[in-house]
């Protein structure tokens, strides 16, 4: 194992060696080689032409797929008839095998496309709306369905996209940021985006040192060694950021409890007072900051919560020290120490409620907040709608107060009364005598319009944010948590000083950074900070020590880094369900999510009729050829009876026309010739081929007919002379029938062939 120097830690706990160090022990020498490391940038940057390409593709498969409007849960269903995976990859092919890890940054750039779509063409809105969340389902599949974890990571979350805004790159941003920019709550609440985010919260993944806009490995995740973890740089983390923000908050707030409960009759400051201001002024530089650092985006409902908390603490200040301008004792100096203090004291319920911006991330909090900050933001319409209603009824009412004496004397009575309506608290007697009988029928109408119209309108407001959001809670919750993390990383700095802290930093920028080298101000910064931040780095590398073995265990398991064994997965691998029979016995009676049971049913079905089909027509096959080896067999008797090979034995008789009923007489002009029918002497009438020929008096038969010489004739004779009585009535009947419906020589011949062939 290679040795170190007693130095080693002292750099490392002094920040002198930014890299950090890296120790390997032999035992898991081999795992951590096979493990991908990035230690730089993992792949130069899309062109954005090419990326606003790949845009246009999506956008068109999106409303190929998606012509008209649908139900929404059409495409949310897991087994969606409209996202098949047939769809998914042509969307992965959107980009081609070279740019195909920006897909899922071009879904969210075309989803904010079909929203603002969705604002333009208002009549058409519920088709884009739906289209944009067919690209929210779209990405989140294809971030599901991504087996390389540094693969995803690094080129599919982390990697910074741009895309052309009327003919000029969009400013970069990655698919983390842009799902918290755009509230794409499906793709936030997918496994790999969240297994990024815990990268980021833990501080497995940072941002390059070089470069902040690109993220990289934290390489000494698995490191056991303590010291190596009390760099403060890891003060970057989001998770150590947050614990130091929020060990700072009940700082912030044991101070102010100390301020107010300690008045100073003489406006003079003490000391809890000196270090509450110096905390509010660290707050408030370190807002200006983020906002001029990442500019508008940031801001949010906390941060104007901040600024009207550090308004009124300013404004107290300031009342402070003009009070001290004044001399001991006086009454001037008495009343503005009374003021500030009592704008102190009425800020008392924020700096409670302001704790709650570090205990977001907790999840029982995360979602009690988003369920009060979505109810705050529907409360926006109902005061829209009450701020009109009373500059309205207001000015009536000074109005009547005017037209009486000429004279406004009853404003603030005015004013109290109509917030006490607001407050379901109306004062209808006050109005009784006020300019009557207009002022009564003024104050009923207005009392009327608040508590009844919109007081309920805000309760139906409420009821529909509240549902609206605890039914996707959850998802909503690590979108908030996803935001939480984000507005640490968005904000980059290279020497890490929370606030209040950060006026040390500005002390020491100011004071040396314009003329020290950039090698020896990066050094002595960390000095100091390794300084501030020894009690958080001590508690933090004792818990990224122990973090690390977790990791190690994991990669000789073959696991994931962040994998957690539970209680179900303690016994697994020594329970073979294959070879118990019991995945058999659950494959047997699992039912077929996939497909709708009638879908199944109609299915089976339709394989039973296929099958009774194909037995139907083997038997039909089979029947077939039994009739043909029937038949032949009999031709084959009669041969063989006769003791002829080739020549079958006809047995023959001569139909004359004056047989033919007075019904069926030909006419008297005509002559019809007499027909000679031939009949196989072996086989039964119904059964004979028919041969006819027809032979016209004083002529010789055609080269067509049978020709029938005397010998033939003769045997044909003895042959119908053995016949027996029932085949004789058979044949006058067959013959009685053929008279009847021929009429001429051709229909005659045609119903012979007919009944030859079908025998």
């Amino acid at each position: 194992m290679p040795r170190y120097s007693r130095w080693t830690n002292v750099d490392h706990l002094l920040g002198f060696d930014r890299r950090g160090h890296r120790r390997h022990d032999e035992y898991l020498g081999e795992e951590t080689a096979l493990l991908s490391q990035h230690h730089g940038r993992i792949d130069a940057a899309v062109p954005p032409k090419e990326v606003t390409k790949v845009c246009l593709r999506l956008r068109h498969l999106v409303q190929e797929i998606l012509p008209y409007e649908v139900d929404v849960g059409l495409i949310t269903d897991p087994n969606s008839r409209i996202i098949t995976q047939d769809v998914l990859k042509a969307a992965k092919e959107a980009g081609g095998e070279e740019y195909k890890g920006c897909v899922v940054y071009c879904l969210l750039v075309v989803s904010s496309w079909f929203k603002q779509e969705a604002d333009i063409e208002l009549w058409n809105a519920g088709q884009h709306n739906v289209r944009a969340e067919a690209c929210g389902v779209i990405a989140k599949f294809i971030i599901e369905a991504e087996e390389d974890t540094s693969y995803l990571l690094h080129s599919v979350l982390l990697h910074r996209y741009s895309h052309l805004v009327q003919g000029a790159p969009a400013p970069p941003t990655n698919v983390i940021e842009k799902a918290v920019d755009l509230h794409a709550v499906r793709v936030i609440g997918s496994s790999g985006y969240q297994k990024c985010i815990g990268y980021l919260w833990r501080g497995w993944v940072v941002q390059d040192e070089d470069d902040p806009s690109f993220f990289v490995d934290y390489t000494d995740k698995d490191n056991t060694n303590f010291f190596v973890h009390m760099d403060p740089n890891r003060m970057r983390t989001p998770r150590n950021q947050n614990a130091a923000q929020l060990l700072f908050s009940v700082v912030y707030l044991g101070l102010y409890t100390m301020a107010i409960n300690t008045v100073n009759a003489g406006g003079v400051f003490d000391f809890a007072e000196i270090l509450l201001y110096f905390f509010t002024l660290g707050y408030v530089c370190d807002e200006l900051l983020k906002l001029y650092k990442v500019g508008y985006r940031i801001l949010g409902f906390w941060n104007v919560f901040n600024a009207i908390l550090y308004a009124f603490l300013t404004v107290s200040l300031a009342f402070r020290v003009v009070g001290l301008s004044f001399k001991e004792s006086t009454d001037s100096r008495k009343y503005y120490s009374e003021v500030s203090y009592d704008i102190l004291a009425f800020v008392a319920p924020m700096f409670w409620c302001r704790l709650l911006l570090y205990l977001d991330s907790f999840r029982f909090f995360g979602t009690m907040l988003v369920v009060l900050k979505v109810m705050l933001k529907e409360s926006v319409i109902f005061f829209a709608l009450l701020s009109f209603i009373l500059i309205g009824f207001l000015q009536a009412f000074i109005g009547l107060d005017l037209a009486e004496d000429q004279r406004s004397t009853a404003t603030s009575t005015i004013v109290t009364s109509m917030v006490k309506a607001v407050l379901a608290n109306p004062e209808l007697d006050g109005f009784a005598t006020f300019s009557a009988p207009w002022g009564t029928i003024l104050y009923y109408c207005y009392t009327f319009i608040v508590m009844t119209v919109l007081l309920n309108i805000l309760i139906a407001l409420y009821n529909s944010a509240y549902s609206d959001i605890l039914s996707h809670a959850d998802d909503e919750y690590l979108a908030l948590f996803a935001q939480r993390t984000m507005q640490f990383v968005r904000a980059p700095d290279e020497n890490v000083y929370v606030a209040p802290l950060n006026l040390v930093e500005i002390v020491i920028s100011a004071s040396s950074e314009w003329w020290v080298r950039k090698q020896w101000y990066e050094s002595f910064n960390d000095c100091v900070m390794s300084v501030l931040y020894s009690p958080l780095l001590v508690v933090t590398a004792y818990l990224e020590t122990r973090t690390a073995t977790i990791i190690r265990l994991n990669r000789a398991r073959g696991e994931d880094d962040d994998d957690v064994v539970n209680e179900w997965e303690q016994l697994e691998n020594e329970v073979d369900f294959v070879a118990e029979g019991w995945s058999k016995t659950c494959d047997s009676v699992k039912p077929n999510l996939a497909e709708d049971p009638v879908i199944s049913e109609i299915k089976f079905l339709r394989a039973e009729v296929e099958e009774l089909k194909s037995l139907l027509a083997e038997k039909a096959k089979a029947a077939d050829l039994e009739a043909s080896v029937t038949i032949q067999g009999t031709q084959d008797a009669g041969h063989d009876s006769r003791g002829h090979d080739s020549k079958p034995t006809f047995s023959h008789e001569v139909i004359e026309p004056n047989q033919a009923s007075e019904d069926n007489a030909p006419d008297a002009g005509t002559s019809e010739p007499p027909t000679l029918v031939l009949y196989p002497a072996a086989v039964e009438p119904e059964t004979v081929v028919v041969e006819t020929s027809t032979v016209k008096t004083g002529e010789e038969p055609s080269a067509g007919g049978a020709a029938v010489n005397t010998e033939e004739e003769q045997g044909a004779g003895e042959a119908v002379a053995e016949e027996s009585e029932d085949s004789k009535q058979s044949k006058s009947k067959q013959k009685k029938k053929k008279k009847e419906t021929g009429k001429s020589k051709d229909s005659t011949q045609a119903d012979s062939s007919s009944s030859g062939r079908s025998i």
